[in-house]
């Protein structure tokens, strides 16, 4: 106890007379030199007299001062001897001094800690399947909202992630935002199995992340070699602030420190969570790698990938498998290493994870910057604070994403081509044309986020099957399960909803015993923008992710009839449909009644069609459109019969993947199926009726746009202008067989 006391009055003393002394100096420098930055080191301010009484004077502070550190270093040591061994909470939190007090390893003058307005920061994410992919999207949103600088996101994925982020991302088109991808498959096994070492494939890991939980470690080697710094976040992160602040810590480091990282918030790594509870070693309370800064360059020249393969191999013989996937590993080359390790401020990394002392990294809301959700819990865990974080989540979780499309005023933008020639349409649309919604509408770039839920259909080598193909928006939601019961084949819808909406169905989806059970069900979400519903856009999305060689495009107001898809799948290899080109139409009905009992067979469907609770789709308001199916030979039809294209014919039809797109100029209600089948018929397809097969419309209240239709002149002006610009691309296209189309245009 006599010896503590007297380290702490030498500790005093050396303050005091440090105080005093930098108070002279002060004085002194600012006598000289009036106006300057006082009390910079020469790499900051300008160079200072050589005056020797300053020189010396410089030398005795610096004497004290290194006098001063190793009284302090003395004391913590003597604190730590009577308390249980570990570091105390927050120690060096703030100074990014290494543990154990060490400060050999910093430089004599401090770096630079601004970061240039058009700086580019470099940021690297691990993502891989349909949860974190969507888990992704947050993050992404958080840090583009705060942000100040062009971005590089390095996103290293296996192949479900590269097609979710690189359609998302060219469809966002964010002005200042690159994107690169890295094979995560690679990465597990090496890129040249045979010779080489595995990467991070033989650790045995027993993390809820699997795999991709090591990927982390191979980054000096995944990312490209001239790429010197990077930030490397989880995806269950959440920015507080403009990341351009962490990545101004950079300049912090000291000569000899090549990652940052923020202490652990947890007692995992202290071995007293449960009895016989071993982690990994550690420094302390170990460091979380949910936020790492990584200096690439010198981790490179360190020779990290055999420091970390030296590491987990020697821990292995014991440990046998990793808990917390690489920050076991992390940990204990740091453990090995101390002077690697920049310390994190706690408020870059505050941890929601179960037991957490995360409460002791803030006390105000500004103090927070990033927040982690590092429990399986997630939104669930239990935190004094949970319901602020979770509320700041659930902000940028259903933020309106086009909001971020933001120009970085003053910073020169990488030529990007097809924001280029998005841009240079728009330029030429006459804002005094009376369709210039229509038309902008139709150039109008939605974001697309493919396979918003898992998906684990594998397209198996039958050359017959078949996927529904529709699209729909919120109000038509309740249509889901119903359709689900019907087919049990493959589907791909395209829902177009706002953020919040995909939200909403996110949580309907997993609530649905019927829809949480299949797994075959693709559902891609097209942002919500403009005031068109782009109806032919979505079918498109839908049909362009289908993997069977066939598709059933329909329409999600309608049922089929049970066991439409092995029906079809039977028809398709009768009828040698590989062998042809043709489309097979299934007929239509509808029904007036929201309850329905549905007909078991074309029997039942008859004897209701003859009683009146059904009908041939829209006899009564639109008879063009269906007419040519011939209902009444479908009657007694036993085998396929052939019909003819007529003007409005829009059929629901069975056609292979790589048929004709549908014609994106149409939007909202009016020839957006009519035009598809002209396009069919101009490509020479046969129409076929399937004797055996129907679908049921089901009643709904009137969209939005066919209202539009039906009240406004205008809107059927323009929309008869579109059919005529439609007509001469046709003609184009198809050369005199198009003129038909035109002539019995011209004859209604």
């Amino acid at each position: 106890m006599l010896r503590s006391w007297r380290v702490k009055l030498k500790l005093l003393l050396a303050t005091v007379t440090l105080a005093v002394l930098l108070s002279w100096l002060y004085l002194f420098v600012g006598s000289l030199e009036y106006g300057r930055f006082l009390l910079l080191p020469p790499c900051l301010g300008e160079q200072p007299s050589r005056d020797v009484e300053r020189e010396a004077l410089a030398s005795r502070v610096r004497r004290v001062e290194e006098e001063n550190q190793q009284l302090r270093l003395q004391l913590s040591q003597a604190q730590m001897e009577g308390s249980d061994g570990s570091p105390q909470w927050g120690a060096s939190a703030e100074d990014g001094d290494p543990p154990g007090g060490e400060r050999s390893n910093r430089t004599a003058c401090p770096k630079q800690r601004t970061v240039h307005k058009c700086e580019l920061l470099h940021v690297a994410i691990v993502c891989a399947g349909h949860n974190a992919s969507r888990d992704v999207v947050t993050l992404v949103k958080s840090i583009l909202f705060h942000r100040k600088n062009p971005l590089h996101f390095h996103f290293i994925t296996d192949s479900v992630a590269h097609q979710i982020l690189q359609t998302l991302f060219q469809s966002w088109m964010v002005p200042s935002v690159h994107v690169s991808f890295y094979n995560a498959d690679d990465l597990k096994a090496g890129t040249c199995p045979s010779l080489c070492p595995p990467e991070v494939s033989w650790i045995p890991n027993k993390h809820y992340s699997g795999i991709y939980g090591l990927m982390k470690l191979t980054l000096t080697k995944a990312l490209p070699s001239n790429l010197s710094k990077v930030i490397v976040l989880d995806t269950d992160i959440t920015f507080a602030t403009d990341i351009a602040e962490l990545w101004a810590v950079f300049g912090k480091f000291s000569d000899k420190q090549v990652i940052g990282l923020v202490e652990n918030q947890s007692d995992w790594y202290l071995g007293n969570l449960w009895k016989n509870h071993k982690p990994w070693p550690a420094l302390g309370r170990g460091f979380n790698t949910g936020v790492i800064l990584l200096l690439l360059d010198r981790l490179r020249r360190l020779g990290w990938e055999q420091m970390w393969r030296l590491t987990a191999e020697r821990e292995l013989m014991s440990m046998l498998s990793t808990s917390l996937a690489d920050q076991d590993i992390f940990n204990a080359v740091i453990k090995q290493d101390p002077a690697l390790v920049y310390r994190l401020p706690c408020f870059w990394n505050v941890q929601l994870s179960d037991h957490t002392r995360s409460e002791q990294c803030y006390t105000e809301v500004s103090d927070l910057k990033v927040i982690h959700w590092n429990s399986p819990k997630k939104l669930r865990v239990k935190n004094k604070h949970v319901e602020f974080f979770r509320n700041l989540y659930l902000t940028f979780l259903e933020y309106d994403g086009n909001l971020l499309r933001r120009e970085l005023f003053g910073c020169a933008s990488l030529p990007s081509p097809p924001s280029d020639q998005l841009q240079q349409a728009l330029e030429e649309l006459d804002e005094d044309d009376p369709c210039y919604d229509f038309r902008r509408q139709h150039l109008t770039q939605h974001r697309v986020h493919l396979f918003f839920l898992q998906y684990e259909f594998l397209a198996l080598p039958n050359p017959t099957d078949v996927t529904l193909v529709a699209q729909l928006s919120m109000d038509r939601l309740q249509m889901l399960e119903a359709i689900c019961k019907h087919w049990a084949g493959p589907i791909s819808l395209a829902l177009y909803m706002s953020d919040a909406e995909a939200q909403q169905f996110l949580r309907y989806a997993q609530a649905s015993e019927v829809l949480s059970a299949r797994r075959n069900v693709a559902y891609h979400i097209v942002y919500k923008e403009g005031q068109f519903y782009p109806i032919n856009l979505l079918r498109n999305v839908a049909l362009a992710n289908t993997q069977t060689p066939y598709v059933f495009l329909t329409d999600i107001d309608f049922l089929p009839m049970y066991g439409l898809y092995d029906y079809l799948r039977n028809s398709i290899q009768q009828l040698e449909l590989p062998q042809r080109k043709a489309a097979l139409i299934v007929p239509a009905f509808e029904t007036l009644h929201y309850r329905l009992t549905f007909p078991k067979s074309k029997a039942e469907l008859l004897s209701m069609l003859d009683m009146g609770s059904l009908y041939t789709f829209r006899y009564h308001v639109w008879p063009k459109g269906h007419a040519p199916t011939d209902y009444a030979k479908w009657r007694t039809a036993t085998v396929p019969y052939r019909v003819a294209w007529q003007p409005d014919f829009e059929p629901y039809v069975v056609v292979r993947r790589d048929c004709p797109k549908y014609d994106q100029r149409f939007v909202g209600f009016g020839w957006n199926k009519v035009s598809h089948i002209m396009e069919l018929d101009a490509q020479e397809y046969e129409l076929l009726v399937l004797p055996n097969a129907f679908m049921i419309h089901m009643p709904h209240a009137p969209s939005f746009d066919i209202s539009k239709f039906r009240l406004s002149a205008g809107y059927r002006g323009c929309l008869q202008t579109l059919r005529e610009e439609f007509h001469q691309d046709l003609s184009r296209r198809y050369g005199a067989a198009a003129l038909k189309y035109l002539t019995a245009e011209r004859s209604l």
